[in-house]
């Protein structure tokens, strides 16, 4: 068994349904989320900021940028969102699109998007685009095209978790629906979705960003799903690799 399904096993052997539970069973895992999420489009952010931020909900001396400590903000509101959501059971919408971004980057729109009219919570007005690829939809078929990823995957087969997150993962960057914060919003959104189908969720280690931007690039440029799917099995062993092995070290009776 790979490290990756032994962190499924595990997580179904949980059998999560509130989200007192889910808050404990993420328990540290969401500063990391939060964090690796941040630190792969902002350099900005420390581990010890996201800390104090998730534990306090604040920071000393801090002499950082704002908008740094705004996106580490965001993220704590978002998480605690998430878990409201996976305790309410609700499904992903584009209402619950737009709510997610518009958590994740509110107060931190440059004075070019905000002259442009662009806002959080709103689709993009204007194309923007990012990549070598310079990918993403226009902004009239934003609707259209989120709407046919979200029913395609409404209805999966036990065992295609990961695959689906995946595709939709790679559409939903590729489609790149708003001005900002696509990469953190479309990272939380998958998430959700694996919790949602008794998945684990998977931390995408900033230390890692080399390879992750060239698994979606081969969806960019080839429409290959493979190389998007093995790297997030990767690191999914890799974020519950050490409850994995306590959880082998307790069976064997020599937990430390």
């Amino acid at each position: 068994m790979t490290l990756y399904e032994k962190a499924v096993k595990l997580w179904k052997e949980r059998s999560i349904h509130t989200d007192a539970e889910l808050a404990e069973a993420l328990n540290g895992h969401s500063i990391a989320f939060a964090y690796n999420s941040g630190k792969l489009e902002n350099d900005n952010i420390t581990y010890h900021d996201t800390h104090e931020i998730f534990d306090k909900d604040g920071v000393t001396s801090y002499t950082g940028d704002l908008r740094t400590l705004f996106e580490i903000k965001n993220s704590k509101e978002a998480n605690e969102f998430l878990l409201e959501c996976f305790g309410n059971r609700v499904p992903i919408t584009e209402e619950l699109i737009k709510e997610f971004q518009r958590l994740l980057t509110q107060n931190t729109y440059d004075s070019r998007r905000w002259a442009l009219g662009e806002r959080p919570g709103e689709y993009k007005k204007y194309d923007f685009i990012t990549g070598k690829n310079e990918i993403g939809a226009a902004p009239e078929e934003v609707h259209e095209e989120l709407s046919e990823v979200l029913k395609e995957i409404s209805e999966i087969n036990e065992g295609e978790e990961l695959i689906a997150a995946a595709y939709f993962h790679a559409k939903f960057e590729n489609i790149h629906p708003f001005a900002d914060g696509n990469g953190r919003t479309g990272r939380l959104l998958m998430n959700y979705f694996l919790l949602l189908h008794d998945h684990p969720p998977v931390i995408i280690f900033e230390e890692e960003r080399k390879a992750y931007y060239s698994a979606l690039e081969a969806w960019d440029e080839r429409q290959e799903l493979a190389p998007l799917i093995s790297f997030l099995k990767d690191q999914a062993g890799k974020t519950w690799e050490k409850q994995v092995t306590r959880m082998e070290n307790k069976n064997r009776g020599f937990e430390r």
